[in-house]
């Protein structure tokens, strides 16, 4: 399993893999893989529990799957997703939430929706030995705040605004960045400036690493962002076996 220390020092000649799982089959194809990190995000809202957006996820569903996740992986390292209002409200409650994820769903480390209020939390976090993953650009959090999905980092305010924050939460003694759907160049720069890892979504190829949600990459998913790129299809081989079994058992052909 990478350590958290070892992440940090990671070449970009090396290029850290990320995906998403939600539970412990598909971590441990994801694992078997060689997959560096697993985050278990509160992606599962749209990806596998029929929410609209990740809003509705709660604090319960998380530790429950990334227990699952945490079991399955022996090699990866599991990133715990922190929910929408399981921290921001309070210091302590922030601080007891990321550290159910360790202690109950044995997660090596958290991710929290970065912005100027997460910045004490995360050293904090750090200090009390929970290892943070910040995420800024497109925080699917505030969607009601941001107006959607849209890319972020677009204007000179708002670029010089995430490069702030990214600065301030690798002092703050977060291990790792997370960008999501900036421009390039955006991105480039906040590689270039940080000395812990950034690992992109859907902000070009020169950052330290890339993620992706798994439901996106092995072709499952209804529809898939922009950004993102199906590797598989999962979804057609499901329907195809799913019609089999059922054509099967109606001809008398099975059992």
């Amino acid at each position: 399993m990478p350590t958290v220390q070892e992440l940090q020092r990671a070449s970009p000649a090396e290029p850290l893999t990320m995906l998403t799982a939600y539970d412990a089959p598909t971590a441990a194809i994801v694992d078997a893989a060689g997959i560096d990190v697993i985050l278990v995000g509160d992606s599962m809202g749209n990806a596998v529990l029929g929410y609209d957006s990740t809003l509705p996820v709660t604090m319960d569903e998380v530790v429950s799957h990334t227990s699952a996740v945490a079991r399955a992986a022996d090699d990866a390292l599991v990133v715990g997703d922190m929910p929408f209002l399981s921290y921001g409200t309070s210091a302590e409650t922030g601080i007891e939430n990321a550290g159910r994820l360790l202690k109950e769903a044995g997660a090596n480390a958290v991710k929290i929706e970065s912005g100027p209020h997460t910045v004490e939390l995360t050293d904090r976090l750090v200090d009390l030995g929970i290892p943070v993953m910040a995420h800024l650009g497109l925080t699917p959090q505030r969607r009601n705040q941001i107006g959607g999905y849209a890319r972020q980092g677009t204007t000179e305010e708002a670029a010089a605004e995430i490069r702030d924050l990214a600065a301030k939460h690798e002092a703050a003694g977060a291990f790792s960045l997370v960008l999501e759907h900036v421009p390039d160049e955006l991105a480039t720069d906040v590689t270039t400036a940080l000395d812990i890892p950034v690992v992109g979504i859907g902000a070009g190829s020169e950052t330290d690493g890339q993620v992706l949600v798994l439901t996106d990459v092995i072709g499952l998913s209804e529809s898939v962002p922009p950004f993102a790129e199906e590797f598989g299809d999962v979804r057609t081989e499901m329907e195809d076996a799913v019609a089999a079994y059922r054509d099967a058992v109606e001809d008398g052909s099975f059992p």
